[in-house]
């Protein structure tokens, strides 16, 4: 059972953990808790602040003993590690630099108190709980610091958790590497956690509890008529996540796909509420078209090689480029001598001036990505057409359009100023 950081966000959301867990409590599970609510986002400040010359915790101290306050918890259970944070910020003051190793290791401090404010919690009403780090548990993962990869189990999770008192509660995010410096598996990687542990231990299931009722058929916050999906496939939310939605971290089905573990998920508010269940396969009863997907902040950047390169080594020279920068794309399109990538739009600058060598760069920014996901056998056979000619009928110009390498979705980008209204087009005309 994996809780996010809005639901632990504060005292009222963790009493309601409580009763979450409490309910489960007899199929023995294992909770695995992200940071409080904006807490990592406090540490990141911490550790660039030092680096400056300003050591100071006392905001993240002080968020955290309100919280413990709230559920009426000794304020003094976090002294220890509360301490240990202030002697990492002022080292990083001393040393004047925060690096990738020291950053993780200051960011670490999120989960590992939240873990300890649960684990309390629960035990304070009736819930047998104990408190767990992930790397003592063995998580072992490579040395990229801020978004390192898991190394192989071998069962050294299941051995340590099938010891621990009562329902284990495990920091999310973070790992170590073999010399035991704390790393972290980027944001979000929560939930990549949760499937880990959940594949370690066999888990009948592996629950990601959040704010919302499942995945929807679109943003709700873009769309409020969209509605949850009660079924999806592994290959669904794959697509889903590809194209930006925020509900599982794109890794985290991964795991539980390769070893046939379904995933749900379920909301925190509404424990009663039946969420989206997600499996290997699901076969009939569901819409040919399954949701709308986009992503924001998104830059089209387009290089036109001005030498004479064989295609394939054009291509790969760029896509090289990419992968050095650590920078996801999608979608792409391709012409002769040019082709044209979807990127975050953080990367922009840094994508002009490493690719600038390959060819004339041009970029446009303020765009965002869209996604229909659905059957291949219905977007391969007219379902394409459908949604560029609702897009044209409306009058929105679109770039990189084109139908996904499976079939099963049809992506292109459009300007932000004109998602809401293409989003909420196409939810219409699906569903």
């Amino acid at each position: 059972m994996k809780f996010g950081g809005t639901s632990v966000g504060g005292a009222a959301a963790i009493r309601q953990v409580v009763e979450v867990v409490r309910g489960q409590q007899s199929l023995r599970p294992v909770v695995v808790v992200s940071a409080h609510a904006g807490v990592t986002d406090a540490l990141m400040v911490v550790a660039h602040e030092a680096a400056e010359g300003k050591a100071d915790v006392e905001a993240v101290a002080l968020r955290h003993r309100q919280i413990l306050r709230g559920l009426q918890l000794d304020e003094r259970l976090l002294d220890a590690e509360l301490d240990e944070l202030r002697d990492l910020a002022r080292g990083v003051r001393l040393v004047g630099e925060a690096t990738p190793k020291v950053i993780d290791a200051v960011l670490s401090y999120g989960e590992r108190l939240s873990a300890r404010v649960v684990a309390a919690a629960l035990t304070a009403n009736g819930v047998p709980a104990t408190a767990v780090d992930a790397f003592a548990a063995g998580m072992l993962t490579d040395s990229s610091f801020g978004r390192a990869r898991p190394l192989p189990d071998v069962g050294r999770m299941q051995q340590y958790l099938s010891t621990v008192t009562g329902v284990p509660v495990v920091t999310g995010f973070l790992g170590a590497d073999k010399a035991g410096n704390i790393t972290t598996l980027g944001r979000n990687g929560s939930d990549y956690s949760a499937a880990l542990i959940g594949v370690a231990i066999e888990a009948e299931e592996i629950q990601i509890w959040k704010d919302v009722d499942g995945v929807h058929t679109a943003d709700p916050r873009l769309v409020p008529e969209a509605r949850p999906i009660p079924m999806m496939g592994f290959e669904d939310l794959a697509n889903l996540a590809s194209f930006g939605s925020k509900v599982l971290h794109p890794a985290a089905m991964v795991p539980a796909m390769q070893h046939g573990i379904r995933l749900r998920v379920r909301n925190t508010l509404s424990p009663d509420a039946a969420g989206t269940t997600i499996e290997a396969s699901v076969n009939g009863g569901r819409p040919a078209i399954r949701a709308i997907a986009h992503r924001t902040a998104v830059a089209l950047v387009s290089v036109r090689s001005h030498r004479m390169l064989p295609h394939h080594a054009f291509l790969a020279n760029v896509f090289t480029k990419l992968h050095e920068m650590e920078c996801d794309v999608g979608p792409v399109a391709v012409g002769e001598a040019a082709v044209t990538v979807a990127i975050d739009d953080a990367f922009a600058e840094r994508a002009v001036a490493s690719l600038a060598s390959e060819g004339d760069v041009q970029v446009a920014s303020e765009r965002a990505v869209v996604g229909v996901i659905g059957d291949a056998s219905v977007l391969e056979n007219g379902g394409i057409a459908d949604v560029l000619a609702e897009l044209t009928k409306a009058g929105v110009s679109v770039r990189c359009a084109g139908l996904g390498a499976l079939g099963s979705t049809v992506a292109f980008a459009v300007h932000a100023d004109r998602l809401t209204e293409t989003v909420r087009l196409l939810h219409s005309r699906f569903f």
